[in-house]
């Protein structure tokens, strides 16, 4: 699968198609960057939310937070509004790598969408929700990591892995896998690096 790349100096190239861009916004503007993005400029934006419960020191309270804190996925060409989305209220950066700005595979955005149908957010009642992230305790990806994007029937769980260069999405048994305490935002920038195939596998 041939990923593009756009270089942060855009040229006098022809257009490039719509394609799917990550990019890192301030802390807590998640849903400004997203709002700003939409009216302002009328972008597609998916930006995933998770309403769960949380404790606190006057008990337990319903709160909305950002499945990807500090990052948004954004659909367009950059050839014409690279400039544009750099000066959006809340928003930091394109996630870049070097002088590249990688694009983020359709399959990818179209496998986490999958559990979002609608803008609301999503109500989580277990801890192990779409977005966490897992280590694999057993089986043929022993000590993988990676992060949930489905919670199936029969006790099954589909994770994101990074698998010898190659984007995987697998289908696990929910007893094989560890929760980490690690935040998910520090994996987001890894679902636009290039080169990386999306794939199906099961274990």
């Amino acid at each position: 699968m041939v990923v593009r790349k756009m270089k942060l100096e855009v040229d006098n190239e022809p257009l490039s198609p719509p394609a799917w861009y990550c990019l890192r916004t301030q802390p807590k503007h998640e849903h400004i960057a997203a709002a700003s993005l939409t009216k302002n400029l009328g972008l597609e934006v998916f930006h995933p939310r998770l309403r769960m419960e949380r404790a606190t020191r006057r008990g337990v309270v319903r709160v909305i937070e950002p499945l990807f804190p500090c990052y948004l996925f954004v659909h367009c060409s950059l050839d014409n509004r690279l400039d544009e989305i750099r000066y959006v209220n809340g928003v930091s950066s394109l996630v870049h790598f070097g002088n590249e700005i990688p694009v983020v595979p359709d399959v990818v955005i179209e496998e986490l969408r999958q559990c979002f149908e609608t803008e609301e957010p999503m109500s989580v009642e277990d801890r192990l929700y779409p977005g966490a992230e897992v280590t694999v305790a057993e089986g043929a990806f022993l000590g993988f990591r990676g992060i949930v994007v489905r919670l199936s029937a029969r006790q099954r769980v589909q994770i994101l892995l990074d698998f010898l260069g190659r984007t995987t999405v697998t289908e696990v048994d929910r007893k094989s896998l560890n929760l980490e305490d690690r935040c998910v935002a520090d994996l987001v920038p890894l679902l636009a690096m290039v080169p990386r195939t999306c794939m199906a596998a099961s274990a």
